[in-house]
């Protein structure tokens, strides 16, 4: 019976685990306004920011667009761009909400 409940405590635990680090959208959409609006053109609602840096719908509607690629990319970015110096989550929140940036 002790096997029995260490089982299904433990699947409760590891079905959980996943949605509790699940990437905060909104979080995100909050650290993109601060620091990448300046380059990245981050919403609809912004209507300029630099020629240099594309704007965030173009990079999420590339075909091999993919949220954890890009979530470990901003960990460690390009000498172009700054290094913000973004915890894990940080950047699964960015890249969570790159993403939603793609046009239907």
């Amino acid at each position: 019976m002790r096997i029995l409940s260490f089982a299904a405590a433990l699947s409760l635990i590891l079905c959980t685990s996943g949605s509790l680090l699940a990437a905060d959208v909104e979080v995100g959409r909050t650290l993109t306004e601060r620091w990448c609006s300046s380059c990245h053109v981050v919403s609809d609602s912004q209507s300029k920011a630099t020629d240099q840096a594309p704007s965030f719908a173009s990079i999420a509607e590339q075909p091999n667009f993919n949220v954890d690629k890009l979530a470990f990319f901003l960990l460690d970015p390009h000498p172009k761009m700054p290094s913000m110096a973004l915890s894990r989550i940080e950047a699964a929140n960015i890249s969570a909400y790159i993403a939603t940036q793609k046009r239907p």
